[in-house]
């Protein structure tokens, strides 16, 4: 019994970390480091570098900077798209660290494993943001910020004080996920089509 319980807690920590990099990398760094500091969770080893002051504070700073352009209409889609090549790379490293010191298949396997859960938990938040910010109004945006802001905080915490619930949780978001994604994928190509349309249109009132 101990050891399916540290076997679901290891996959718990090395799926949720890599589900909450891919929505807020920083939120999900900082919170980590906050909760190892005060005594409330043992890091594997590889992880512990992130409880150091230096990697907290750059997270705490990176996190105050999305925290504000994340709430942007606009803005947010720019800071998605490039933390495209950050989010994705950063899940599968913090995957591979939360299974502890094992062989290097079972870590490679890992970090493919985290890499996919965080492009797939960011490709999910990007594209929504995109389909969201065509409301003109920014409330709806906010919502879905903060939301985001406290879905990573309270998993990370948790994928390590409850892994079995959270698991059942993260079950319930892919398979949403899977559900959603070609949905959003529609709604993005119809969007950058009426952009295109308009483009279009100007261009040929002018020639005209």
């Amino acid at each position: 019994m101990e050891a399916l319980d540290q076997i679901s807690a290891t996959i718990a920590l090395t799926m949720g970390m890599a589900w909450a990099s891919g929505i807020n990398l920083y939120a999900a760094l900082f919170t980590l480091g906050y909760l190892a500091n005060t005594g409330n969770i043992d890091l594997p080893p590889d992880l512990e570098i992130v409880a150091n002051p230096m990697v907290m504070g750059a997270a705490g700073i990176m996190y105050a900077i999305e925290f504000f352009a994340d709430k942007i209409p606009g803005v947010d889609t720019a800071w998605d798209s490039l933390h495209t090549f950050i989010r994705i790379p950063a899940g599968a490293m913090l995957a591979a660290g939360a299974v502890g010191e094992v062989n290097t298949a079972v870590e490679l396997t890992a970090a493919i494993l985290g890499g996919g859960m965080a492009a797939s938990s960011h490709a999910t938040k990007a594209g929504s943001r995109v389909l969201i910010n065509t409301s003109p109004e920014p409330f709806t945006n906010w919502t879905a910020s903060i939301g985001e802001d406290i879905a990573v905080i309270g998993g990370v915490w948790a994928c390590l004080h409850h892994p079995i619930a959270f698991l059942a949780a993260l079950l319930v978001f892919i398979l949403l996920m899977i559900w959603l994604i070609p949905k959003i994928w529609k709604g993005i190509k119809k969007v950058f089509a009426f952009i295109i349309g308009l483009f279009s249109d100007k261009q040929t009132s002018s020639s005209g």
